[in-house]
């Protein structure tokens, strides 16, 4: 998900100190045979799903009599275990409100007798200002605030197993992180008889959910409608030893102000029923054309081996469609489901999204799906804007006819996300970083790459004020502010790190390495570890546990230069010292009075070290780092010191002028 844009004016107030500081001394309909999304491993040698459409679930108390009756057939190839099977017929009704009936049947992969299931039930965080979503965020997000009366909701009208029991007595709202009785995000589910390891469950319900306004992924404005996490979701039930866990059991959290989402891989089949004048975006691919029947069109879209479905609707889309290939890319076809006020725009939107497929493709394997969606809210739908979701993503909201590089680089992020999330699906509750900082360093380096755009690393690694733990949950960051430095900005400079170390080869190979390794699972930052480790031969233990683990980051600190005057030139001695986290070898330089440069690196050992220099001149300056090569160095201002002032007068500097002109200028795009 795209942070918030409102670092304009976070990066001109920093630019301001800065330069205060300086002056002081930056579709396809066929079956999907295209390769498919995000999941898990293969069930041990199995040959087809054991939750492939095909089977035919049973019908139980009817609630879905009109499935379609030739469903498409699973792809050649299954790309993740399908632990679940989504069958859902909705209807966009007035008033806001969705009504649906939906099969979900879901196959234990544990050993252990499970008893209870639970569902996710995500629109209700927007039901009052008592959720701990709405607590946690005050009702804002990304700098869009909840709309005056625009709470929203979801209600399980039935519930039943496929022998038609009802289990809607059987049903409790659980709070597991924060006991608040008002949340009511996630339900327990006590089942009649219990389900043990390798056997199948199957589940029927009706729900109805109230669309909230537009604000934080999901909701309706005008006639746009987001259908983000919109109905009854399964937890991910983890086996022993998946992301580390000693026992198997469910993975549970409510709806935070900062989190995001983890889901299980499986099969989606979704009828979706809107006006007759909506156009519908989703995940998948339709495996017929629209219908029009009483008054409205109906939509039939099937998506196997991702871990979410998503779909926009709104009458006023103009859709787009182009067909792409590469040699790293098989067959996609972008779909743009542009906002009107952006229908010119389209040259830029297919060009940024191919550049996407082909980079992406290039680096971390080929795209494993055969369409992508790409829907541009209206200006009064930015709450939806920026979002990631499988085969399907989110814009910007069309708020200016003349959009910067925000376009692209929103665009890139998001699409990236269907590596880092969609298919290498970390769990986006506990370990976000995995997701956003990743993410972000992809981006980055193919907006560079691309548009000739170049980060300023230490522009933004001074902007991480409060670095905290990348393995933290979501919702334990202090603020909104401390998540995004975290997640996204810290996330993002810890690859740069490793990049830095081992050069961009080596680091491609790792990113490749990894990508290749967890598509379709679950990994977690050890597993991202293990694979640094196995690619460059060496232990990364010491920098993982302080840069990722214990959350620091380098400070390194010019102290003190003293000049003494010999028979035949001088004597410096010039003292250095470490404040923060390690780094294996930083760069000095020295200056001396007659213009002369030399370069020399202290290996980080101990807390502080000290240069004895002869010279025919006195040293005049010293900088650590001066070229900026230590990504996670947040604290410049002591990188220099001048040696003709006093103790008290003496001048240090972090960003040139030159910086931050560039950074003014160049990098608010960022």
């Amino acid at each position: 998900m795209t942070p918030a844009r409102s670092k304009i004016v976070l990066l001109s107030t920093l630019a301001l100190g800065l330069l205060a500081g300086t002056l002081w001394f930056a579709w396809q309909p066929q079956s999907q045979s295209a390769p498919q999304s995000a999941g898990k491993p293969l069930y041990g040698s199995e040959s087809e799903s054991a939750l492939a459409p095909d089977m035919g679930k049973p019908l139980g108390a009817n609630i879905m009599p009109d499935l379609p009756k030739n469903p498409p057939q699973p792809a050649s190839e299954i790309l993740s275990k399908r632990v679940v099977e989504y069958h859902i017929d909705v209807s966009l009704e007035k008033g806001r409100v969705l009504r649906g009936t939906e099969t979900l049947t879901w196959k234990h992969p544990g050993k252990k007798t499970v008893n209870d299931l639970y569902l996710h039930l995500y629109p209700n965080a927007f039901s009052s200002m008592e959720t701990t979503f709405m607590k946690e965020s005050g009702g804002k997000l990304r700098g869009d605030t909840m709309p005056k009366d625009g709470f929203g909701s979801m209600t399980l009208t039935e519930l039943k197993t496929e022998d038609g029991l009802s289990l809607m007595h059987r049903t409790q709202y659980v709070q597991p992180d924060d006991g608040n009785a008002s949340d009511r995000s996630l339900m327990k589910v006590r089942l009649p008889k219990p389900v043990r390891g390798g056997e199948e469950i199957t589940l029927y319900m009706k729900f109805e959910v109230k669309l909230p306004g537009i604000f934080a992924r999901m909701g309706a404005t005008d006639d746009f409608v987001m259908a983000g996490q919109w109905f009854p979701k399964l937890s991910v039930y983890e086996t022993a030893g998946q992301r580390g866990r000693a026992d198997e059991g469910w993975n549970l959290h409510q709806y935070h102000g900062n989190s995001e989402f983890y889901a299980d891989f499986g099969i989606y089949s979704i009828r979706i029923r809107v006006p007759e004048t909506h156009i519908v975006a989703a995940t998948g691919f339709p495996t017929r054309g629209a219908v029009r029947q009483n008054g409205q069109k109906i939509y039939q879209f099937y998506a196997d081996d991702v871990h979410d479905f998503a779909w926009s609707a709104s009458p006023n889309f103009v859709a787009v469609e182009e067909p792409f290939s590469s040699t790293e890319v098989p067959g996609v076809k972008i779909k743009l489901y542009l906002d009107p006020s952006h229908k010119e725009l389209k040259g830029r939107y297919m060009s940024a999204a191919k550049a996407a497929l082909s980079y992406y493709s290039k680096w971390y394997g080929p795209y494993p799906y055969s369409t992508l969606s790409i829907v541009v809210p209206p200006k009064t739908g930015s709450g939806a804007g920026g979002m990631e979701y499988p085969t399907l993503i989110t814009a910007a909201a069309a708020d200016q006819l003349n959009p910067g590089y925000n376009l692209e680089r929103t665009l890139v992020h998001e699409i990236g996300h269907q590596y880092f999330y969609g298919m290498v699906a970390n769990n986006e509750f506990e370990e976000p970083w995995l997701d956003e900082g990743f993410t972000s360093y992809a981006e980055e380096r193919l907006m560079e790459q691309e548009y000739g755009l170049i980060p300023n690393l230490p522009l933004q690694s001074g902007q991480v004020a409060s670095p905290q733990p990348l393995n933290r949950e979501s919702w334990k960051y202090g603020s909104s502010a401390e998540y995004a430095q975290n997640a996204y900005s810290r996330g993002k400079l810890v690859l740069r790190g490793i990049e830095r170390q081992v050069g961009t080869k080596k680091m491609d190979r790792i990113m490749r390495t990894y990508v290749q390794t967890y598509r379709f699972k679950h990994p977690t930052s050890q597993d991202f570890q293990r694979v640094v480790e196995r690619v460059t031969g060496r232990s990364w233990s010491h920098y993982f546990e302080q840069y990722v683990y214990d959350g620091q980051m380098a400070d390194f600190s010019v102290d003190r230069i003293t000049n003494r005057k010999l028979e035949n030139g001088y004597e410096a001695v010039v003292t250095l010292s470490k404040k923060g986290a390690d780094y294996p070898k930083i760069p000095v330089q020295f200056t001396f009075k007659d213009g002369t440069t030399i370069f020399k690196a202290w290996d980080g050992t101990g807390k502080s070290t000290s240069f004895r220099l002869k010279s025919t001149s006195p040293v005049s300056y010293v900088t650590v780092d001066p070229l900026y090569t230590i990504a996670l160095e947040n604290k410049h201002i002591n990188n220099s010191l001048k040696a003709e002032l006093d103790e008290k007068q003496q001048t240090r500097w972090s960003v040139s002028v030159t910086k931050l002109l560039e950074t003014l200028l160049g990098s608010l795009s960022w």
